[in-house]
């Protein structure tokens, strides 16, 4: 299995949403371990710039490829001359995060069910999911039912978040304008 395999197999079994793309297997144990620093250089194996290391915690590093951060063990990394080494391209983890995020949305709408609760993006409650009816989801709220497109709704630290207030929910449901957000 190539490293390349390794990390995509990887990614698409432990991808989590708040990280939209886990890295690459271990490096081997002989491999000595690598100073994963913020702001560090990562580069791929031919040399080209995949990004820059936006924060480290623990055993995990993020890369900011300046179109994603996608999180990576900090043994993902082995060092180079010119920077931290890593074994996709830009593309190519771009990519995987990518497709790790539209994969954990699918998840996450897949789970909503009558009965969720739904809050905004700052925590306040703005009512609960009553049904979902294919990309649709009606969300009661205390003085309305508003049907709103499933891409509205994106899994918070709570649970189901809509980008609006349940004021802003029930005035928009009472004057026939479809909700954004």
């Amino acid at each position: 299995m190539t490293l390349r395999t390794a990390y995509l197999a990887t990614a698409l079994l432990t991808a989590s949403f708040a990280v939209p793309a886990m890295a690459q297997q271990a490096a081997p144990a002989a491999a000595a371990k690598v100073n994963v620093t913020v702001g560090a250089t990562v580069m791929d194996t031919k040399g080209a710039t995949v990004g820059t290391v936006s924060s480290v915690s623990g055993d995990t590093a993020v890369i900011d490829t300046g179109s994603v951060k996608a999180s990576v063990p900090t043994s993902s990394f082995a060092q180079g001359d010119k920077g931290l080494l890593f074994g996709m391209s830009k593309t190519e983890l771009e990519g995987a995060a990518k497709g790790a995020a539209v994969s954990q949305q699918q998840q996450f709408l897949a789970s909503l069910k009558p009965g969720t609760a739904v809050s905004d993006q700052n925590g306040g409650a703005v009512g609960t999911i009553e049904a979902v009816e294919g990309d649709m989801v009606t969300v009661a709220t205390p003085k309305v039912k508003a049907k709103l497109p499933a891409s509205a709704i994106a899994p918070g630290p709570n649970g189901a978040v809509i980008g609006m207030t349940q004021a802003q929910l029930e005035e928009a449901a009472k004057g026939g304008t479809p909700p954004t957000g």
